[in-house]
């Protein structure tokens, strides 16, 4: 008797959901120009073709959105690969139709997961070549809606998603502070009824706020909107205390991939980046048609 895998189900079928409302959202009730345009019953095959160097991300996705629609899929690459222009990354048959009525929706997720992949991996392999072990993380400055295809792009491209949604962890930050008085106070709060076994993370912005922060018990320090100066001042000064062991400490806000470098050599554990999903450049990618049937 086959056992049914119940998680992988269960998220297929959110993700189908997902892709349906996208497509929905495109259509309406339907596409009058391909409607008016096709011939009922016509055959297409086409290729999706990248028109710039990148890492492929949301081919699962879109794969998912064409076998849904009863097209075929073939020849995909897969998530996370880097490639050249002009290369193909799938081809898909079936009705005329239906790949012109898809083709954007389609066109639409991969571009922006493949933009997030690629700027993802680009700030990635830059401090892997620097010989340093600091994760690249992404924020909660996404998409609405996307939000979930947007953590996965910065996945594929091999760096952390951080938290999904304001339940998965406690943070901290400077207006919870400023209404309750203090990080002390704010971490004493959490800590007494948020379960043990979500983290504690504390967005400071001084020196000060971060000793708090970490003789408080928190378990993560963000270090927030900090120049390279005043995170070098800090870590030191946890080193000196005997706290820098007891916490991670985030660096975040106003990091670009020029500066990038100068934080991660003062060896934070983590350098969170928000341009990776609220200002990503979407990768040119196309669908053409290459034959007809009819």
């Amino acid at each position: 008797m086959e056992t049914l895998d119940l998680n992988v189900d269960i998220q297929k079928a959110i993700l189908q959901d997902m892709l349906m409302r996208f497509l929905s959202e495109d259509v309406g009730m339907e596409d009058i120009t391909t409607r008016a345009v096709i011939p009922e019953g016509t055959e297409a095959r086409a290729q999706v073709i990248v028109k710039e160097r990148a890492v492929v991300a949301g081919v699962e996705e879109i794969r998912l959105l064409f076998e849904m629609l009863g097209l075929k899929v073939r020849r995909a690459l897969r998530d996370g690969v880097e490639v050249e222009p002009g290369t193909t990354i799938m081809e898909v048959s079936g009705d005329a139709r239906t790949i012109l009525t898809a083709e954007r929706t389609a066109l639409n997720i991969l571009m922006r997961m493949s933009g997030i992949a690629t700027a993802t991996r680009r700030l990635v392999e830059k401090v892997r070549e620097a010989g340093l072990k600091t994760k690249i993380a992404a924020t909660r400055k996404t998409a609405p809606g996307l939000r979930y295809l947007d953590k996965k792009a910065v996945e594929v491209g091999g760096g952390d998603p951080h938290r999904f949604r304001l339940d998965d962890a406690v943070l901290i930050k400077d207006n919870h502070i400023a209404i309750v008085g203090g990080v002390d106070e704010a971490v004493r709060k959490a800590r007494e009824s948020v379960s043990f076994a979500k983290k504690v993370e504390v967005e400071v912005r001084t020196l000060d706020e971060a000793l708090e922060a970490a003789r408080s018990g928190a378990d993560i320090i963000m270090l927030d909107n900090m120049t390279v100066e005043d995170v070098e001042s800090t870590l030191r000064m946890l080193e000196r205390e005997g706290l820098r062991d007891k916490v991670l400490i985030e660096v975040s806000g106003g990091i670009t991939e020029e500066n990038l470098l100068q934080y991660a050599k003062l060896e934070p554990d983590i350098i969170s980046v928000g341009s990776l999903t609220h200002s990503v450049k979407a990768v040119d990618i196309s669908l053409e048609v290459l034959g007809v049937q009819g």
